[in-house]
């Protein structure tokens, strides 16, 4: 809802709610709720400031799919639903859950000081909590049992091959402030626009620990259910309170031990500076750089025998970035971009389990290079634009992140990646608008620690993928008017491993809609995703993947004011 006050001072407030279960998925449900009010003071004037509140709770089942197995007398492991596997099966249990709590305040101060130049402060803080735990289905020697006279035998362990996995409590604040000042002006006939500034921000994360207990043996952690008929309770397995169990707590890498408490903070003080330079109308250069010193701290503390880990590490990073821009007509644009990146392993403090270790303090950080060049071009007098573009990006010291855990470590792998884009969208006629895109990324470990990794398919990155979707409106002015579109999501197989020894299939999948306006208001429609019902995997895991939504169809109505 929208309501001016005044002249220039508005109030805006959005809220949503949404409840689901997922089709083709046992015992999985999100609930979220959310609320984000808002002010504008001096709003069309040289001066205004805005005042926002953001608040969003979060309280869903955690997925992590079924086990990746390799069947006995082939090399490649598949998703056990690839041999037959039901696609519902779940492996967790009645302590499975995923609980958040999201609040955030921005202030946003804005004041035209000339024609030439403008300033601009940002100033947000945040609060964050989350309660966390999952199992994690691991596949041991039963698993082959699925494709022997009794697969009922096959067993999947939930406390995973990794030891967990390990419930917790995570409590965060953060803080930034990003200040910026744009200026525009000419020199003789060159025109500039600059921009400058500075960007502070701080993040606090402490995560408390818990430990799983199963009939009351203290050090066991075996959890097993059933492969193809799977349930989610387990006689005798107890979460314990906080240090009830401290003796199962997961062994946190790097030697830190088993540890009650996991803390962690980072800094990061930057400056950049950007400058476009218009030597000719249809020319442009573009240039600048980001500078940043990281200083990030964790600590294990509390809950072992061991002494208790604290590590700390200082970085300082430049990152600079070129673009050369061509325009030689109003509906044409070539350009050039190259562009370095850098990623300090400690940059990670809120979602990775261990962000430093002892073998990795100090550790160089991860550096990408970018270089691409590319077209855009508009067509049918600006209602249809195309691209088309060609990049290349090298990546040495590759941070890796475990989906399953968080944990961000440097895998020490340099990689390429090097393909083409292209992409289609617009309105063809007044009535019938498409959106199409196409991507071909040749994706390839080109050093690694680990020698029979080189040459090998970087992890997750498709060869080939593209999607295509229509929509045609009949008699849009007409009481009688009608909408329907369709369209395509196409993927190639993705290896889930640096070593490629474990694929998850092609996805394809097959959407529509049909929607109709009643009057200038109100608007019915019904949406209908995964037509086929295919078989397509979500998430994926180094080695677990998870069915995605199966045939689902979804009505709406809605109304404008």
């Amino acid at each position: 809802m929208n309501k001016q006050i005044g002249e220039s001072t508005a109030v805006r407030i959005t809220g949503m709610g949404n409840e689901n279960n997922v089709v083709g998925r046992d015992d999985i449900y999100s609930h979220r709720w959310g609320l984000a009010p808002s002010i504008g003071v001096g709003l069309g004037k040289k001066t205004s400031f805005t005042l926002e509140y953001f608040h969003q709770s979060d309280n869903r089942i955690p997925d992590y799919g079924v086990p990746v197995i390799t069947k006995p007398g082939t090399t490649i492991g598949r998703p056990a639903t690839e041999y037959g596997l039901n696609r519902h099966s779940w492996y967790g249990t009645n302590y499975d859950q995923d609980v958040s709590n999201v609040n955030m305040l921005t202030a946003r101060l804005s004041s035209e000081i000339s024609k030439h130049l403008t300033i601009s402060d940002d100033l947000r803080g945040g609060l964050y909590d989350r309660y966390f735990s999952s199992s994690q289905p691991g596949c041991d020697a039963t698993c082959t049992k699925l494709f022997f006279t009794n697969p009922s035998q096959a067993q999947i362990n939930r406390r995973g091959h990794l030891g967990g996995p390990e419930p917790y409590q995570q409590n965060d604040w953060s803080v930034q402030n990003v200040f910026s000042a744009r200026a525009n002006f000419k020199t003789g006939s060159i025109r500039h626009q600059i921009i400058a500034g500075w960007d502070v921000e701080h993040i606090y994360d402490r995560r408390t620990n818990y430990a799983y207990n199963f009939n009351g043996q203290n050090g066991t952690r075996t959890d097993t259910t059933s492969m193809i008929d799977p349930s989610h309770v387990q006689p005798g397995l107890l979460l314990g309170g906080l240090g009830q169990y401290q003796g199962n707590l997961v062994n946190l890498s790097g030697g830190a031990g088993r540890k009650l408490y996991k803390t962690g903070d980072a800094t990061d003080v930057g400056a950049f500076l950007s400058e476009q330079m218009w030597l000719a109308p249809w020319f442009s250069i573009r240039g600048g750089f980001r500078w940043d010193h990281w200083n990030s701290h964790y600590a294990a503390t509390e809950g072992s025998t061991l002494a208790d880990t604290r590590l700390s590490q200082q970085q300082n990073t430049l990152n600079p970035t070129v673009s050369l821009m061509y325009t030689p007509s109003d509906d044409t644009m070539v350009y050039f971009n190259w562009a370095r990146s850098t990623t300090p392993l400690g940059l990670y403090v809120t979602n990775s389990a261990e962000p430093l270790k002892t073998s990795t303090e100090g550790f160089r950080p991860e550096r990408a290079s970018l270089y691409e060049i590319g077209i855009k071009q508009q067509f049918l007098h600006g209602r249809l634009g195309a691209t088309a573009s060609l990049f290349r990006l090298e990546k040495g010291n590759a941070i890796m992140t475990d989906p399953s855990t968080g944990s961000v470590s440097s895998s020490g792998d340099t990689q390429r990646n090097q393909g083409v884009e292209l992409s289609l969208s617009g309105q063809i006629t007044r009535n019938w608008s498409l959106i199409g895109t196409y991507a071909y990324y040749d994706a390839t470990t080109t050093g690694s620690l680990t020698a029979a990794d080189i040459g090998k398919r970087i992890q997750f990155a498709p060869k080939n993928m593209a999607t295509i979707w229509s929509t045609y409106t009949i008699a849009p002015d007409k009481p009688w008017n009608l909408s329907f579109g369709g369209g395509l999501t196409w993927r190639d197989a993705v290896w889930l491993d640096a070593a490629n020894t474990a694929k998850v299939p092609h996805t394809t999948e097959w959407d529509a809609m049909v929607s109709h306006m009643i009057g200038h208001r109100w608007r019915l429609a019904l949406n209908g995703y995964n037509l086929a019902n295919r078989l397509n995997y979500s998430n994926m895991f180094s080695d677990r993947a998870t069915p995605s939504v199966g045939r689902t169809f979804l009505g709406s109505l809605s109304f404008t004011y």
